[in-house]
Protein backbone atom coordinates (compact mmCIF):
# COMPACT_ATOMS: atom_id res chain seq x y z
CA UNK A 1 0.00 0.00 0.00
CA UNK A 2 2.82 2.43 0.87
CA UNK A 3 4.44 1.82 -2.52
CA UNK A 4 1.15 2.71 -4.25
CA UNK A 5 0.89 5.96 -2.24
CA UNK A 6 4.53 6.82 -2.98
CA UNK A 7 3.94 6.20 -6.68
CA UNK A 8 0.87 8.46 -6.59
CA UNK A 9 2.85 11.21 -4.84
CA UNK A 10 5.66 10.95 -7.40
CA UNK A 11 3.12 11.10 -10.21
CA UNK A 12 1.42 14.18 -8.75
CA UNK A 13 4.73 15.97 -8.17
CA UNK A 14 5.84 15.13 -11.70
CA UNK A 15 2.58 16.52 -13.13
CA UNK A 16 3.16 19.74 -11.18
CA UNK A 17 6.75 19.99 -12.45
CA UNK A 18 5.60 19.50 -16.06
CA UNK A 19 2.77 22.00 -15.62
CA UNK A 20 5.06 24.60 -14.09
CA UNK A 21 7.59 24.16 -16.90
CA UNK A 22 4.82 24.65 -19.46
CA UNK A 23 3.51 27.80 -17.77
CA UNK A 24 7.05 29.21 -17.49
CA UNK A 25 7.35 29.18 -21.25
CA UNK A 26 5.17 32.31 -21.23
CA UNK A 27 5.33 33.68 -17.68
CA UNK A 28 7.84 34.25 -14.92
CA UNK A 29 7.46 32.35 -11.65
CA UNK A 30 6.16 35.56 -10.01
CA UNK A 31 3.19 35.64 -12.39
CA UNK A 32 2.06 32.02 -11.96
CA UNK A 33 -0.66 31.26 -9.41
CA UNK A 34 -1.47 27.98 -7.70
CA UNK A 35 -4.92 28.07 -9.30
CA UNK A 36 -3.44 28.45 -12.74
CA UNK A 37 -1.02 25.56 -12.16
CA UNK A 38 -3.60 23.14 -10.75
CA UNK A 39 -5.97 23.99 -13.62
CA UNK A 40 -3.12 23.27 -16.06
CA UNK A 41 -2.48 19.80 -14.64
CA UNK A 42 -6.08 19.08 -13.62
CA UNK A 43 -5.62 18.43 -9.91
CA UNK A 44 -7.28 19.95 -6.85
CA UNK A 45 -5.76 22.87 -4.98
CA UNK A 46 -5.95 20.79 -1.81
CA UNK A 47 -3.73 18.15 -3.47
CA UNK A 48 -1.17 20.84 -4.33
CA UNK A 49 -1.16 22.06 -0.72
CA UNK A 50 -0.56 18.54 0.58
CA UNK A 51 2.91 18.78 -0.96
CA UNK A 52 3.80 22.47 -1.21
CA UNK A 53 3.10 25.73 0.62
CA UNK A 54 3.14 27.79 -2.59
CA UNK A 55 4.57 28.00 -6.13
CA UNK A 56 7.95 29.13 -4.80
CA UNK A 57 8.18 26.05 -2.58
CA UNK A 58 7.61 23.81 -5.64
CA UNK A 59 10.11 25.84 -7.66
CA UNK A 60 12.72 25.58 -4.89
CA UNK A 61 12.27 21.80 -4.67
CA UNK A 62 12.74 21.45 -8.43
CA UNK A 63 15.95 23.51 -8.34
CA UNK A 64 17.28 21.66 -5.29
CA UNK A 65 16.60 18.27 -6.87
CA UNK A 66 18.52 19.25 -10.00
CA UNK A 67 21.40 20.67 -7.96
CA UNK A 68 21.58 17.43 -5.95
CA UNK A 69 21.80 15.41 -9.16
CA UNK A 70 24.62 17.61 -10.43
CA UNK A 71 26.55 17.37 -7.15
CA UNK A 72 26.10 13.60 -7.22
CA UNK A 73 27.57 13.50 -10.74
CA UNK A 74 30.56 15.58 -9.56
CA UNK A 75 31.08 13.22 -6.63
CA UNK A 76 30.88 10.21 -8.94
CA UNK A 77 33.24 11.65 -11.58
CA UNK A 78 35.83 13.98 -10.03
CA UNK A 79 36.60 16.69 -12.56
CA UNK A 80 40.02 16.97 -14.21
CA UNK A 81 41.59 16.67 -17.65
CA UNK A 82 40.89 12.94 -17.89
CA UNK A 83 38.22 10.39 -18.82
CA UNK A 84 36.25 11.28 -15.68
CA UNK A 85 35.63 14.67 -17.24
CA UNK A 86 34.02 13.11 -20.29
CA UNK A 87 31.81 10.89 -18.10
CA UNK A 88 30.90 13.91 -16.00
CA UNK A 89 29.89 15.93 -19.08
CA UNK A 90 27.89 13.03 -20.53
CA UNK A 91 26.03 12.56 -17.23
CA UNK A 92 25.24 16.30 -17.10
CA UNK A 93 23.74 16.12 -20.60
CA UNK A 94 21.74 13.05 -19.56
CA UNK A 95 20.30 14.95 -16.57
CA UNK A 96 19.43 17.87 -18.84
CA UNK A 97 17.69 15.56 -21.31
CA UNK A 98 15.74 13.74 -18.57
CA UNK A 99 14.59 17.12 -17.23
CA UNK A 100 14.45 18.95 -20.56
CA UNK A 101 11.17 20.82 -20.02
CA UNK A 102 12.03 22.11 -16.58
CA UNK A 103 15.64 22.91 -17.59
CA UNK A 104 14.35 24.94 -20.52
CA UNK A 105 12.04 26.77 -18.13
CA UNK A 106 14.82 27.42 -15.60
CA UNK A 107 17.35 28.79 -18.08
CA UNK A 108 14.87 30.39 -20.48
CA UNK A 109 13.73 34.02 -20.56
CA UNK A 110 11.27 33.46 -17.68
CA UNK A 111 13.66 31.32 -15.68
CA UNK A 112 16.01 31.86 -12.79
CA UNK A 113 19.45 33.18 -13.73
CA UNK A 114 20.51 32.65 -10.11
CA UNK A 115 20.00 28.91 -10.61
CA UNK A 116 22.34 28.93 -13.62
CA UNK A 117 24.90 30.84 -11.53
CA UNK A 118 24.63 28.26 -8.73
CA UNK A 119 25.40 25.44 -11.16
CA UNK A 120 28.29 27.42 -12.66
CA UNK A 121 29.71 28.08 -9.18
CA UNK A 122 29.49 24.41 -8.16
CA UNK A 123 31.21 23.28 -11.34
CA UNK A 124 33.81 26.08 -11.19
CA UNK A 125 34.69 25.38 -7.58
CA UNK A 126 35.25 21.68 -8.23
CA UNK A 127 37.02 22.19 -11.56
CA UNK A 128 39.42 24.83 -10.31
CA UNK A 129 40.51 22.53 -7.46
CA UNK A 130 41.42 19.90 -10.06
CA UNK A 131 43.02 22.31 -12.55
CA UNK A 132 45.14 24.52 -10.27
CA UNK A 133 47.77 21.81 -9.58
CA UNK A 134 48.14 21.27 -13.36
CA UNK A 135 48.89 24.96 -14.03
CA UNK A 136 50.72 26.20 -10.89
CA UNK A 137 52.58 28.96 -12.75
CA UNK A 138 49.42 30.32 -14.38
CA UNK A 139 46.83 30.39 -11.59
CA UNK A 140 45.96 34.04 -12.32
CA UNK A 141 45.05 33.42 -15.95
CA UNK A 142 43.55 29.96 -15.37
CA UNK A 143 40.31 31.45 -14.06
CA UNK A 144 39.85 33.33 -17.36
CA UNK A 145 40.51 30.27 -19.49
CA UNK A 146 38.14 28.23 -17.35
CA UNK A 147 35.49 30.96 -17.49
CA UNK A 148 35.77 30.95 -21.29
CA UNK A 149 35.23 27.16 -21.35
CA UNK A 150 32.35 27.26 -18.88
CA UNK A 151 30.51 30.10 -20.65
CA UNK A 152 30.93 28.35 -23.98
CA UNK A 153 29.58 25.12 -22.49
CA UNK A 154 26.53 26.92 -21.07
CA UNK A 155 25.88 28.49 -24.49
CA UNK A 156 26.19 25.09 -26.13
CA UNK A 157 23.71 23.62 -23.61
CA UNK A 158 21.20 26.42 -24.26
CA UNK A 159 21.40 25.89 -28.01
CA UNK A 160 20.94 22.13 -27.59
CA UNK A 161 17.95 22.53 -25.26
CA UNK A 162 16.15 25.22 -27.22
CA UNK A 163 16.81 24.24 -30.83
CA UNK A 164 14.97 20.90 -30.43
CA UNK A 165 17.92 19.02 -31.87
CA UNK A 166 18.03 15.28 -31.38
CA UNK A 167 21.74 14.84 -30.69
CA UNK A 168 22.35 12.35 -27.90
CA UNK A 169 23.95 13.26 -24.57
CA UNK A 170 26.98 11.21 -25.67
CA UNK A 171 27.34 13.22 -28.89
CA UNK A 172 27.01 16.52 -27.01
CA UNK A 173 29.49 15.35 -24.37
CA UNK A 174 32.01 14.45 -27.10
CA UNK A 175 31.58 17.86 -28.70
CA UNK A 176 31.87 19.73 -25.39
CA UNK A 177 34.80 17.63 -24.19
CA UNK A 178 36.72 18.21 -27.44
CA UNK A 179 36.18 21.98 -27.28
CA UNK A 180 37.11 22.25 -23.59
CA UNK A 181 40.22 20.06 -23.94
CA UNK A 182 41.36 22.03 -27.02
CA UNK A 183 40.88 25.33 -25.18
CA UNK A 184 42.73 24.07 -22.11
CA UNK A 185 45.54 22.62 -24.27
CA UNK A 186 45.90 25.95 -26.05
CA UNK A 187 46.05 27.66 -22.66
CA UNK A 188 48.63 25.16 -21.40
CA UNK A 189 50.88 25.51 -24.48
CA UNK A 190 50.65 29.29 -24.40
CA UNK A 191 51.74 29.31 -20.75
CA UNK A 192 54.36 26.62 -21.29
CA UNK A 193 56.10 28.53 -24.05
CA UNK A 194 55.58 31.98 -22.51
CA UNK A 195 53.49 33.36 -25.40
Amino acid sequence: MTEKIDRRIRKTKNQLRIGLAKLMQNKSINEITVKELVDEVDINRSTFYLHYTDIYNLFEEIENDLLKEIVQVIDTHPIGLNHNTFSFIEDIFSILLENKDICRALIGPNGDIAFVHKIEMIIAENSMKALEPLFPAAIGDLKYSFSFCLSGSVGLIKTWLFENNDESPKHMAELTYTMVINAMNAFYHTKEFGN
